[in-house]
């Protein structure tokens, strides 16, 4: 659990730096009414600590991750990975201003209380012993397949539905990611590259970040996160359920649905901390929209 919380942390932190570092490296000369995506942006950020030490975060947080779910039970890793949005959200308000309402602050202390409830009831570190079989392994690559199928039919839903349904396409792309690595068996070079799980995850992440670069592109971000949110969490926990046998501590199971519960509705509340700046606008537009942070 410390691995996961550990991720969470890592991933929400990073967030905020990168957002920080991408708004530092803003051309002036933009103005305010800049829009469009600026490729010369990246190499700046590049130049920014801040954005590189994000970048180093992330790589944290995947491993992090990775080892969690080799030793937990899905559904309180899932939901400690959507805990993010509440560390985000939390950093943001010191390093860039942003002010968190009243109901912001208590979607916090759901996500906080949820963890707390999902750490308790969880299972011990033997639930993740059971890898699924090989149907689950061809089972993760053909869903990791039908991601990409179901995020090209989502690109082409009426406008105000696209964002969430692509949003939902990534989370499940994400889903397939967890789902996967816990179906891994065989950890030598040979048992990996004959593995299809292996090529679920990469195809399923893969899938995952280019659905939601789009769904963010096109719409809400606040839809596109909920349903990232969604999609990245209830289906794998019903995997690893049924399929992985994850279990909680005996007699403990109604706690934990509870903590999945408020866990993953507090993320929810929190998705307009899915992206600190919208695809399209200017890190300088960005910067005059949200409030300096006072020192």
């Amino acid at each position: 659990m410390v691995c996961a919380l550990g991720a969470a942390v890592a991933f929400g932190v990073a967030s905020v730096l990168q957002a920080v570092a991408a708004r530092a490296a803003a051309d002036p000369a933009e103005g305010a009414g800049g829009s469009g995506v600026d490729a010369r942006l990246l190499v700046r950020a590049l130049r920014e600590w801040r954005y590189v030490a994000g970048l180093g975060l992330d790589g944290v947080g995947f491993a992090l991750e990775l080892v969690a779910l080799r030793s937990l039970p899905i559904y309180a890793v899932g939901a400690a990975l959507a805990a993010s949005l509440a560390v985000t959200a939390v950093t943001a308000a010191r390093l860039l201003g942003t002010r968190l309402s009243a109901r912001e602050w208590w979607a916090v202390a759901a996500v906080c209380g949820g963890l707390a409830l999902l750490g308790l009831s969880s299972g011990s570190e033997g639930a993740g012993d059971d890898h699924g079989g090989d149907a689950l392994r061809w089972g993760t690559l053909a869903a990791a397949l039908a991601v990409l199928a179901a995020g090209t039919a989502a690109g082409r839903l009426p406008e105000r539905s696209r964002a969430a349904g692509l949003g939902l396409g990534a989370g499940l792309g994400f889903g397939v990611v967890e789902v996967a690595v816990r179906a891994i068996d065989g950890m030598t070079p040979g048992a990996l590259l004959a593995d299809p799980a292996v090529y679920g995850l990469l195809i399923g992440g893969a899938a995952a970040f280019l659905l939601l670069t789009s769904a963010l592109q096109r719409g809400s971000v606040t839809a596109a996160t909920a349903g990232m949110v969604i999609g990245e969490t209830v289906g794998p926990a019903l995997v690893g359920v049924l399929a992985l046998g994850d279990r909680t501590r005996s007699g403990w199971a109604p706690v934990a649905v509870a903590g999945f519960a408020l866990a993953v509705a507090g993320a929810l509340a929190l998705a307009r901390f899915g992206e600190l700046s919208p695809p399209g606008e200017s890190p300088a537009a960005a910067a005059a929209r949200v409030p300096t942070s006072p020192k």
